[in-house]
């Protein structure tokens, strides 16, 4: 079945509420949608569409109701910059006292671009190349997460090399099945990410005298936007029996790294309360006396954001109705690469009935449909539509297919807008080339 089809069962199905009624920082005054202090529609009207437009109240209401969930249990928040790595919103993260969880060396890159030390960031990822190993290690991040025999072979080599002691983490796969989407599920044997438990516990037993691997803790991930507590359960329950089973044989972890996957709210669903999920895992860590780690992404920026998109055109096609806009699929990929839903909504609310229609971008591909028989309601050209839930795995995601330039990037601050990405030129296509 086509990204296309199941879109259009998906949008049917789906029980349409105001965004902005559960989404922080967005609020209507009258018939306008404001972020925080700022008019979307004159937003859109002074940076142009395609556009993103982040919260900043929005990510600080986040990170500090989950920091706040978590209580006096020692645990750092360590941000998945893989879900929006934009050094404007990674500013925001640093101020809140945040640790960084990261998947490449350009990611550290980042990190080090903006001056966060070290010893709050965690490196995962399954694979490492030799100089990104490197520069973790000249960084003195906090944690490698290892996912290979070969990788610690690497890690002891260019440590040795070095002449420092690599503070290591074995990233277990826990064998449990999680997440929205099979692309978004980590945890299961059949899975490219993590170690089997018997594997790993040879590698902790077999490095426990090094001079080069530091053993400090054990990690897992099992996948994003789950919305139970049962998966999270039962993978920390077997990470917990891991840090027993290692303690008796005399090596002592002081970390737990347990990844992120909390799933929000796109549409309809419903997930697990911040503080029902921070208690599980206290009941779970504090007996250990570890330090727990956790390395959410979508759940912090994921409401922060939203695509900013004009209607170009709307036609209808034997009954079949059609809005065209300006955004498309090389701008927000995940309809076309999950077969997700994302409400897209009017910058201007107006009554009426809320009219279906297919609500499609202009590349040439099926596959560029954000919607099919939304109930979006009726629209002319120039239109301000609003896609939410847009925070998170939406620019990291864009690419110049078609050659279109990617967009900019707005961080609204209360009753203020800051470029944090100037949208692209045409020159800027072909620089490099």
């Amino acid at each position: 079945m086509s990204a296309a089809s199941s879109h259009g069962r998906e949008s049917r199905a789906v029980r349409v509420i105001d965004p902005a009624s559960y989404t922080p920082g967005f609020s209507y005054r009258g018939s306008q949608l404001y972020c925080e202090g700022v008019s979307v529609a004159a937003a859109a009207k002074r940076f142009g569409t395609p556009a993103y437009l982040y919260s900043r109240a929005s990510i600080e209401q986040a990170y500090r109701s989950m920091d706040s969930a978590l209580g006096k249990l020692p645990h750092t928040i360590c941000y998945a910059i893989k879900a929006n790595s934009n050094l404007g919103i990674l500013r925001v993260f640093a101020a809140l006292g945040s640790g960084f969880d990261i998947v490449s060396g350009g990611e550290l890159y980042r990190l080090r671009k903006i001056g966060v030390a070290g010893n709050r960031i965690v490196f995962s990822g399954v694979g490492k190349s030799r100089e990104e190993i490197r520069e973790g290690l000249r960084a003195r991040i906090l944690l490698f997460n290892v996912e290979s025999p070969a990788e610690l072979d690497l890690l002891a080599s260019e440590a040795s090399r070095l002449r420092v002691r690599a503070a290591a983490s074995i990233r277990v796969n826990p064998d449990v099945k999680a997440g929205g989407h099979p692309h978004i599920s980590t945890g299961h044997h059949s899975h490219k990410f993590g170690i089997d438990w018997a594997t790993a516990r040879n590698l902790y037993l077999q490095h426990r005298n090094s001079r080069w691997i530091d053993w400090q803790g054990i990690s897992a991930h099992i996948g994003s936007q789950i919305l139970t507590l049962t998966p999270h359960r039962q993978a920390l329950v077997r990470l917990a029996g891991f840090v027993r089973e290692l303690a008796r044989a005399g090596i002592a972890l002081r970390y737990l790294d347990c990844g992120g996957g909390l799933g929000i709210r796109y549409t309809s669903e419903e997930p697990p309360e911040k503080a029902a999920w921070a208690a599980e895992l206290a009941r779970v860590v504090r007996p250990l006396g570890c330090h727990l780690l956790i390395e959410p992404g979508r759940s912090l920026v994921g409401p922060a954001g939203i695509l900013l998109m004009r209607v170009l055109y709307t036609k209808e096609n034997r009954g079949k109705n059609f809005v065209i806009v300006d955004a498309a699929m090389n701008d927000f990929m995940r309809p076309a690469l999950y077969d997700a839903t994302h409400p897209i909504t009017r910058a201007l609310r107006t009554s009426g009935a809320l009219a279906r229609a297919d609500i499609v971008g202009p590349v040439c591909e099926s596959g560029d449909c954000f919607l099919q028989d939304w109930p979006l309601g009726k629209v002319a050209p120039e239109d301000v539509l609003v896609l939410w839930g847009a925070g998170a795995y939406g620019t990291v995601q864009t690419s110049n297919y078609n050659s279109r330039p990617r967009p900019a990037e707005i961080l609204v601050e209360g009753p203020r807008t800051r470029t944090i990405r100037r949208r692209e030129s045409r020159a800027d296509l072909v620089r490099g080339e």
